[in-house]
């Protein structure tokens, strides 16, 4: 595979729903490519098709017109697509069963992979990436998901990524629903993704803020398209779409006080 392959490459991707008058076009003649590595950012407004995109992504939607590409390839199996891209979502109670402890979920993770590791080595892999987000194996050691806050379940989310070790995440809003201390905690095991595991990482948010701390280019959408796209401190600070303005006249005064500096 050629260094230069692009990781994602999008070219004039739609997305339609429905048909005749309640046809809706969820992603509009959308571009990109994103190199393998990068942290990138898609930040929008509720509606604006950036949990959509993020589903192209994951091989959960296929475009209805134009050419999604993963590693110079279509998408044509999703398990497959699955050994190397995964999701952390916004409500990690949605993403366990609640009947079964999360350990057993963790290594039970392990099935989706082609390459299969024997029981020691899954138990191993397990404990190592419970540690990698700040937990003791024997924290969670006969723990159902609905004993867990919130912020310890995304973590749980998080742990699962670091177990499986894929080549992409797709993070769609995973600090929605925890408070700033968790907010700052999570934003923190993605970097940590990054760094130790070579990750390239989609962080799907409405938060600019967010975005621009963790990101290395923001894609902006706005009504199914991409409206403006470069890096933090071009978009940020050079902003010249007024959607884009927008969304910095709506976030947090601490954030701003982020990309003042």
């Amino acid at each position: 595979m050629p260094s230069n392959t692009p990781i994602f490459s999008a070219q004039n991707i739609s997305l339609n729903f429905g048909h005749g008058k309640k046809l809706v076009t969820a992603v509009k003649n959308v571009s990109f490519d994103i190199a393998d590595g990068e942290i990138v950012s898609v930040v929008g407004g509720s509606g604006c098709g950036k949990s959509v995109l993020a589903k192209i992504m994951l091989g959960l939607y296929k475009p209805t017109s134009g050419v999604f590409q993963y590693q110079g390839k279509a998408i044509t199996n999703q398990r497959d697509h699955w050994n190397d891209v995964q999701c952390v979502f916004q409500d990690p109670f949605s993403c366990f069963n609640q009947f079964f402890t999360i350990r057993q979920q963790l290594k039970d993770a392990f099935g989706i992979l082609k390459n299969k590791l024997t029981k020691e080595q899954v138990d191993a892999r397990v404990d190592a990436a419970l540690r990698a987000v700040n937990v003791e194996p024997a924290e969670i050691e006969g723990k159902y998901p609905f004993e867990l806050s919130g912020g310890q379940m995304q973590r749980m989310l998080l742990a699962r990524i670091f177990a499986l070790r894929p080549k992409v995440l797709v993070a769609d809003e995973p600090t929605s629903m925890v408070d700033a201390c968790v907010r700052a905690n999570i934003l923190d095991y993605l970097m940590k993704l990054k760094v130790e595991l070579g990750m390239t990482i989609i962080f799907v948010t409405h938060d600019i803020g967010l975005a621009y701390y963790i990101s290395d280019r923001l894609f902006i959408m706005h009504e199914g398209e991409i409206v403006e796209h470069g890096s933090p401190d071009d978009v940020a600070l050079r902003p010249k779409n007024p959607v884009t303005i927008q969304l910095l006249d709506d976030i947090p005064e601490i954030h701003k006080e982020w990309i003042k500096r």
